[in-house]
């Protein structure tokens, strides 16, 4: 039973599917069928979203490789993907128990604080356990006392960052309805800070740019992320060269290979964008109920693609933004020769620098989406040196968790242990 509810609730599909289903049948005037369409909806409609995002990141984890094939760059890739499963095969049951707890007391926190954010990006609070046991684990305590401090740091981290970006999602989303749940806030907050730095130019945002016009075609979102994309693919295959490209193209010649990758991420953003809208209001309507009757005041707090329509453009300047932030940090890095080199990961410099590129232009416009991704990728990319010795130590090899969120308060944690422990 225990490992049903695990599989069933680990599911942010189906997670939000129920709080919709709550929500719909605490309305009056809601009947059998409009509680069943709308949570219908809610899930069809986040897989959908979830469909998108899963093809987004294997078309990049494709450019991962060619890249670091192709530039000959040796290190660890900043994705937490391998990390977690790492984490998972050791701690299994402490990671299992602790994203459990850390969603219970999330909605405790929601309920008894000033705090009112539900947390819905199940994949990151489960990237979150796995850090939260490691380091949990590396201190010392047994399982019942990893569990226990994990689920209630995971819980109140859930429950209370998401304040730090809701003056900015404000401004993005022109209500209060919505709170970002990915675990870069602190890194989202800081892009909206350093996108105040240009406020005077805050009406000159991405999505009013006026391009020469020999590049209007990028006033189409879509054709610009698919001319972004075809442009980087084709770099790292003709760097990454025949052979290398080969291994990984399935049979498909080694020149058409980029093509279909840049043109299936580009279609994959338009699924995850329509699977965006179709969620998302549902499970608004839902908690208008929810927080009326059970906790007061409360909002979801949704992934980022959430508030990528608000700003498409401002989602490309992040990446760019982002990701060359991390190529900068590869060179500080080898320069100077680090121990460790940290090695971007495109899909995670698209999301989280993207969402910070969307952050920095509510506040300073396009200079601010820039400014402030070009931040969150560096703070992407030293962050979790920080970390990565104790992770090492506990067996995470060739991989590391690149988020903010984790590093800072990790290394806080560790901080804490090491006072109470001298």
């Amino acid at each position: 039973m225990l490992k049903f509810l695990i599989s069933l609730f680990s599911s942010p599909a189906i997670l939000l599917g129920a709080v919709a289903f709550i929500g719909l049948v605490s309305q009056k005037g809601k009947d059998a069928t409009d509680v069943t369409k709308g949570t219908i909806k809610t899930i069809v409609g986040f897989l959908i979203f979830q469909i998108g995002a899963s093809t987004i990141t294997t078309t990049l984890q494709s450019f991962n490789v060619l890249f670091k094939e192709g530039f000959h760059i040796h290190g660890v890739i900043a994705a937490p993907e391998a990390a977690t499963a790492m984490a998972q095969g050791k701690y299994g049951f402490v990671v299992a128990l602790t994203l459990i707890l850390g969603f219970a007391m999330n909605l405790v926190f929601a309920r008894i604080t000033p705090f009112k954010n539900i947390f819905f990006t199940g994949g990151h609070s489960l990237f979150f356990a796995c850090v939260l046991a490691l380091i949990l684990k590396f201190e010392g305590l047994n399982d019942l006392w990893a569990i226990i401090f994990g689920g209630a740091i995971l819980g109140f981290c859930s429950t209370a960052l998401p304040a730090l970006c809701q003056p900015f999602m404000r401004k993005i989303t022109g209500g209060d309805a919505q709170a970002i749940g990915h675990f870069n806030m602190i890194g989202y907050a800081t892009s909206g800070l350093v996108g105040t730095l240009f406020k005077k130019h805050a009406d000159e945002t991405t999505e009013n740019i006026k391009f020469p016009k020999f590049l209007s075609l990028f006033k189409d979102f879509i054709i610009g992320v698919a001319i972004v994309m075809l442009i980087m693919f084709y770099i790292a295959t003709f760097a990454a060269g025949q052979v290398a490209t080969a291994k990984i193209s399935g049979g498909v010649h080694w020149l058409v290979f980029p093509l279909i990758q840049a043109l299936t991420f580009t279609a994959a953003m338009s699924v995850l964008m329509y699977g965006v809208g179709m969620f998302l209001e549902e499970i608004t309507n839902a908690f208008v109920a929810i927080s009326t009757k059970y906790i007061p005041g409360s909002r979801p707090a949704l992934d980022v693609p959430t508030i990528f329509p608000y700003a498409p453009t401002a989602v490309l300047v992040g990446f760019i933004g982002s990701y060359a932030a991390g190529l900068l940090g590869i060179v500080i890095m080898t320069v100077f020769h680090f121990s460790t080199v940290i090695i971007p990961a495109a899909h995670i410099c698209f999301f989280s620098g993207g969402a910070a590129g969307v952050f920095g232009n509510s506040t300073g416009g396009w200079r601010g989406a820039l400014a402030g991704s070009f931040v969150m990728g560096l703070m992407l990319s030293f962050l979790p040196l920080l970390l990565l010795p104790v992770l090492q130590q506990m067996g995470i090899q060739g991989s590391t968790f690149p988020n903010v969120d984790y590093n800072v308060i990790g290394i806080l944690l560790k901080q804490v242990f090491s006072i109470f422990l001298k």
